[in-house]
């Protein structure tokens, strides 16, 4: 018995209506910068060399390197090519080093819940603990931004079947978890249609770089590749491209040499395409 999961149908993208982004552009374009937090001496988190023991001080310390030095060589390379990104963002970041945040938040970025820490699976946890855990990144993002956030991305993309229907009932618009396809689409809650926003797992440093060992330039090629390629495809339908950036990993200086030169690649054809944030996508998507 094959078991279905029920949350939407079924649809070739070349059978949908279609529409245009705003400005009659065909591609949407988003960064989404990951801002993540770990626990040391216990808890998940990437690996640049397989740990042996507790506490994993090579581990750790290569990524606590991307909120003391990686993220603001990100900001600097978005600064110069006047590039928006979503901050996808832990909840635990407020307490540990709120000033990674400032910069962001004076460019009008858009924060999206990452939730606490990605030291934790939020796949394994009961219904109630689930729901307290979005409750709370809900809370806390509320409080310090003065407006909740709209979108979630979960930490290591690990849901309950539960998740959907507790982000919609705790007020989320969209979420970014469903690497299923390169458009918008309706996700089925029991508490009223989520949208679910493409969100990169190739062109992501994390799955390309850390386990497949994809050199610097081979992923920027990737994202210059996939930016060409969809913006052709996009001539017939409405896309979404987007890249997914860590700042332990891309914020390395060898790295940023190499991200540079597919930014500016994106940059320079910033007129034919739709510069945004996920939650602006999610938003013009509900209108059409």
């Amino acid at each position: 018995m094959i078991h279905k999961h029920n949350r939407y149908e079924y649809s070739a993208i070349q059978n949908r209506p279609f529409f245009q982004w705003p400005g009659k552009k065909n591609l949407a374009v988003y960064l989404a910068l990951n801002v993540e937090h770990f626990s040391f001496g216990d808890g998940e988190g990437a690996e640049l060399a397989p740990k042996r023991f507790q506490p994993d001080i090579l581990n750790y310390s290569w990524r606590d390197y991307g909120n003391r030095v990686g993220v603001f060589r990100l900001l600097q390379l978005f600064e110069e090519f006047n590039l928006p990104c979503a901050l996808l963002l832990n909840g635990s970041i407020y307490d540990y080093c709120p000033e990674v945040i400032v910069p962001f938040r004076a460019r009008g970025d858009e924060i999206v819940a990452h939730g606490m820490t990605n030291a934790e699976r939020q796949g394994i946890l009961t219904s109630k603990e689930e729901a307290l855990l979005i409750q709370k990144v809900t809370d806390l993002i509320r409080k310090k931004e003065k407006k909740p956030p709209l979108g979630w991305l979960s930490p290591w993309i690990s849901e309950s079947v539960n998740t959907p229907d507790l982000l919609k009932k705790t007020g989320y618009h969209y979420f970014l978890d469903w690497a299923f396809d390169d458009q918008p689409i309706w996700f089925k809650t029991d508490h009223g249609n989520l949208v679910s926003v493409p969100y990169p797992q190739e062109l992501n440093d994390i799955p390309t770089i850390v386990p497949n060992r994809a050199s610097a330039a081979e992923f920027a090629d990737m994202i210059v590749d996939q930016f060409d390629e969809m913006l052709l495809q996009s001539k017939d339908m409405p896309l979404v491209f987007a890249v997914s950036l860590h700042p332990y990993i891309s914020g390395q200086p060898f790295r940023l040499r190499q991200l540079r030169r597919a930014l500016r690649h994106i940059a320079e054809k910033k007129d034919v395409v739709w510069l945004t944030h996920p939650g602006k996508i999610a938003d013009h998507f509900c209108k059409v």
